[in-house]
């Protein structure tokens, strides 16, 4: 009995070995699922305000009339990558008015998951060029 409990669980941790989790994208932090999931999220969450392709207003230097600024473009060219993971992350989740903005909070709305799916979709928008600079700032930490 003891042997035939050895060979199964060998069996076992050699199967659940050969199953690897989803590669990164191009040796970013996120999976082609994330961002997939992340379209999703980012229409029904963001599209309204940021665009599509996460475009922003073409405006978005200049305050509106209330003094607040319009949403910004998040797909690497305004200065969305200037900000590490976690700051992308609390901003989702906080909303944008600490930056002068009127993006409200989504963290009773998304989960932690769905936030960060939302984050890998526009980063999958950035060319190498610029992850890569965004890296070199410290995005990761």
């Amino acid at each position: 009995m003891i042997i035939r409990t050895g060979i199964v669980l060998a069996f076992v941790v050699g199967i659940t070995g050969c199953f690897e989790s989803e590669p990164k994208v191009d040796g970013r932090w996120y999976t082609q699922s994330q961002i997939d999931l992340g379209k999703d999220v980012f229409l029904n969450n963001c599209a309204a305000c940021h665009g599509a392709g996460a475009q922003g207003t073409k405006e978005w230097r200049k305050t509106l009339p209330n003094g607040k600024y319009p949403p910004p473009p998040l797909n690497g060219s305004a200065h969305a990558w200037h900000h590490p993971l976690k700051g992308l992350k609390a901003t989702v989740q906080e909303g944008g008015a600490k930056f002068g903005g009127t993006m409200p909070g989504f963290s009773g709305l998304l989960s932690d998951s769905e936030q960060e799916a939302a984050i890998a979709f526009f980063q999958s928008k950035w060319t190498p060029e610029i992850y890569q600079m965004w890296l070199d700032r410290g995005g990761l930490q």
